[in-house]
């Protein structure tokens, strides 16, 4: 490592036997590891025989020791950036000290490895050549719901992070805005013990999901297919409407217009 560098490491996100050899090399050869939680990093440290100094770097003291941290790779060392699991900066702290160091002329590198995102897509069955991630959803409900009107319409794969104590509401929520119908699947625990994929609707995911106290338990990846054809897109952006009139108009009369609007089926957006 004769140049200064910042190496962005993905670790496992749940089986150890996912940190590459080249990853593992890394940890150990650089000065030090900027971690999002130290004493999860180093569980995963000391499982692997590394002694490594670590740096907290999290969402809450990122900016304010970014200048810092890119002080020491100009000062001539390289350092290792970790997230709790899988890749950092994909919904995880980082990118501030990506950006600063890359001002800086600090040469940063990728150390490729899991991803939840990626490996939940890569078995899901839906269409993946084009998707959207979008991490978590707003955990106040209104916001999630508005949230989830605007992107009714979106033709691309949805991909979503959930944790265990909203799954059952944000899915209920998705269904509501996309419909019950639309495909869908759901990856819990990816690479761990209990790990669980369930496909087919909306409506059947949130009802498998409300039935079985176990599929509550974990973390999970959401995804929904995208609004693929004119009738999808059209019956979407007609939930968002009426969802939009129904606040200010009887629901027979918010389906009524919502339909005229958008061309929707009346009975489909008075049903939902």
């Amino acid at each position: 490592m004769a140049q200064p560098t910042l190496h962005v490491v993905a670790t496992p996100i749940g089986n150890l036997a996912d940190l590459s050899p080249r990853a593992l090399e890394t940890l150990r050869s650089v000065d030090a590891i900027c971690a999002e939680d130290t004493r999860r990093t180093g569980q995963l440290l000391a499982h692997f025989g590394v002694s490594t100094p670590l740096l907290a770097l999290h969402e809450h003291n990122e900016e304010a020791i970014a200048a810092r941290i890119v002080a020491r790779l100009l000062e001539g060392q390289s350092l290792a950036l970790v997230s709790d699991a899988g890749t950092p900066l994909v919904s995880d702290p980082g990118y501030r000290l990506v950006r600063a160091a890359r001002a800086a002329g600090v040469r940063v590198s990728p150390v490729p490895g899991a991803c939840a995102a990626i490996a939940a897509l890569s078995v899901a069955g839906l269409p993946s050549d084009r998707f959207v991630f979008e991490g978590f959803l707003p955990a106040k409900a209104s916001a999630r719901r508005d949230a989830l009107r605007a992107l009714a319409g979106e033709p691309r794969t949805l991909v979503f992070y959930e944790s265990s104590h909203r799954i059952a509401e944000s899915l209920a929520d998705l269904a509501q805005a996309f419909g019950a119908e639309r495909s869908a699947a759901m990856a819990r625990e990816l690479t761990k013990l209990f790990e669980t994929v369930l496909d087919g609707s909306l409506g059947t995911l949130l009802a498998q999901v409300q039935a079985d106290d176990n599929q509550r338990k974990g973390e999970f990846v959401v995804m929904v297919q995208g609004a693929g054809d004119d009738a999808d897109a059209q019956l979407a952006e007609g939930h968002r409407v009426h969802a939009l009139l129904k606040a200010h108009l009887p629901p027979s009369t918010a389906a009524k217009l919502a339909a005229e609007i958008t061309g929707a089926p009346r009975k489909a957006l008075y049903g939902a």
